[in-house]
């Protein structure tokens, strides 16, 4: 366990580092971008040591991985985000640990949250995810991308939903850099045109300030664009063998 901590202790640290750098190179104060560990496939004991050495904030995406970790987790001063593509069967267990779902991309998945929500009494944060593969759709809606998320045309129409939704807070945009359409391969492209749609949906919902972009590999890009919060788990966690 000594070694483990000392691993995650050092990735940590070499992390921070990175995202200090981006924000000084950006012109931004340090305190602007949230870290979000995304500890799916690694286990509850790393998250432990995690909380342990001052990360709050972290990330899952299957909901059969994260609701016992949640569980054997609960005594800790974590906020749990939901990043993967969620089904509407699975809502019922996200809603019970997940503080923010950052994969919002469908009016009935919307439903579904607030029913959950509203019957446990929770307020649920949300995030628009917004699919830039999806964005030259030809249904004048947006349609979905490769990896879950509603084309830009579609964010603003989803934002207004959630935001009159009981138990839901509308907090704002996520997207995934894409690997096909116009911003495959232009990472910054990207994080600067999901920039221009929460300036867009800003102006009728200011609270609704959340950008959450940028994992491992482009994190620095991310921070450029403006990026209030980045996604971060092999810098952080090591590479591991996916579960299941």
């Amino acid at each position: 366990m000594t070694d483990r901590r000392s691993e995650l202790a050092g990735n940590l640290a070499a992390v921070e580092e990175r995202i200090a750098a981006a924000c000084a190179a950006a012109g931004r104060k340090r305190e602007e971008v949230t870290l979000i560990v995304v500890t799916k496939t690694y286990p509850a004991e790393d998250v432990r040591i995690l909380s342990e050495l001052g990360v709050r904030h972290v990330a899952e995406n299957r909901d059969q991985d994260a609701a016992p970790k949640a569980a054997a987790c609960s005594d800790l001063p974590l906020s749990w985000h939901f990043v993967g593509q969620l089904q509407t069967n699975k809502v019922r267990s996200v809603v019970g640990y997940a503080d923010v779902v950052q994969s919002v991309d469908r009016a009935r998945l919307v439903t579904a949250l607030s029913k959950e929500a509203v019957r446990t009494e929770r307020e649920v944060g949300c995030l628009i995810q917004v699919a830039l593969d999806a964005e030259q759709s030809a249904t004048g809606k947006g349609g979905l991308g490769e990896r879950g998320g509603v084309g830009a045309e579609g964010v603003e129409e989803l934002g207004e939903l959630v935001a009159r939704t009981p138990g839901l807070r509308l907090d704002g945009l996520m997207t995934v850099a894409p690997l096909t359409g116009p911003y495959a391969g232009r990472e910054q492209a990207a994080f600067e045109r999901l920039m221009d749609l929460s300036t867009d949906l800003r102006r009728a919902h200011p609270a609704a300030n959340m950008v959450s972009a940028g994992m491992s590999a482009d994190l620095e890009h991310a921070v450029t664009a403006g990026a209030t919060h980045v996604r971060v788990g092999t810098a952080v966690l090591g590479v591991r063998p996916r579960l299941g």
